[in-house]
């Protein structure tokens, strides 16, 4: 009952949302161009440092899908109103909170995906990456787990917005580190032993890069269960964190505020 309930609410917020976003497309289109530019930047590298090797263009094609479809703004959606106090008015809803925050992430990630589209298609005609449908196909779940993970990791570093008034900065931060050890700045299997184990073990692998090397279907040639294992631990560690700083910050903002 509470599962199907909190569906309907969410799938409501989320129409609402979608709509609302509708009237933005022009916003819209430069949080594409954010988004696509980075993907972009490792594609023009590491294409020119391994010209003969397709898997290169493959891999950063699926990098700026993966991108598009788990993108995150926490940092304004949500922290914007705990500094301006509107999320008071969310604290007093007969629901969660979350229900709110999710609604608007989803609604931009499926705009982002949509005006996005055009960008990775011109990519992979240009380059001539041919995607297998089976491995497509089982990047499927991993794109998933990778949308909950960035989700998870942006909204709990938004809520430094109970302690600091730099969570930009601070959000600012943990996307650099999605960057340097998530597989944008580089296919980790291109890094440096020390280095390639650290962002084999991260988080970071999870919310970009693996998702996009399965989909590739090389260089990736790991098992796809403990590729999903490993997403799942880390998405009961965030959702654990989450839940422990989200009542932390709520007792901060309540005390506070009174």
């Amino acid at each position: 009952m509470i599962v199907a309930r909190t569906v309907q609410l969410l799938g409501f917020r989320l129409r609402q949302e979608v709509l609302e976003w509708s009237g933005s497309w022009w916003f819209l289109l430069t949080l594409v161009v954010q988004a696509v530019v980075a993907p972009l930047n490792g594609l023009f590298v590491w294409s020119a440092v391994y010209p003969d090797d397709p898997a290169i263009g493959r891999y950063y094609v699926a990098i700026i899908l993966v991108t598009l479809m788990t993108e995150s703004f926490e940092q304004h959606t949500f922290s914007e109103r705990i500094y301006d106090g509107t999320i008071s008015h969310e604290l007093l809803r007969p629901q969660p909170v979350v229900i709110g925050v999710l609604g608007t992430n989803l609604a931009i990630r499926a705009w982002l995906t949509a005006l996005g589209a055009p960008v990775v298609l011109l990519a992979g005609f240009s380059l001539s990456a041919g995607f297998g449908w089976w491995p497509v196909l089982l990047s499927l779940p991993s794109v998933a787990l990778a949308a909950v993970l960035v989700f998870l990791w942006t909204f709990l570093l938004s809520m430094a917005a109970f302690w600091t008034d730099r969570v930009h900065a601070v959000v600012g931060f943990g996307s650099q580190l999605i960057f340097l050890l998530g597989g944008t700045a580089a296919p980790i299997g291109l890094l440096p032993d020390p280095w390639r184990g650290l962002a084999g073990a991260s988080p970071f692998w999870g919310m970009n890069g693996l998702p996009a090397e399965i989909a590739a279907g090389d260089p990736y040639d790991g098992s796809i269960a403990a590729a999903w294992g490993y997403q799942l631990f880390w998405v009961v560690v965030f959702v654990v964190a989450v839940w422990a700083v989200w009542r932390a910050g709520v007792r901060r903002y309540t005390a506070v505020g009174s």
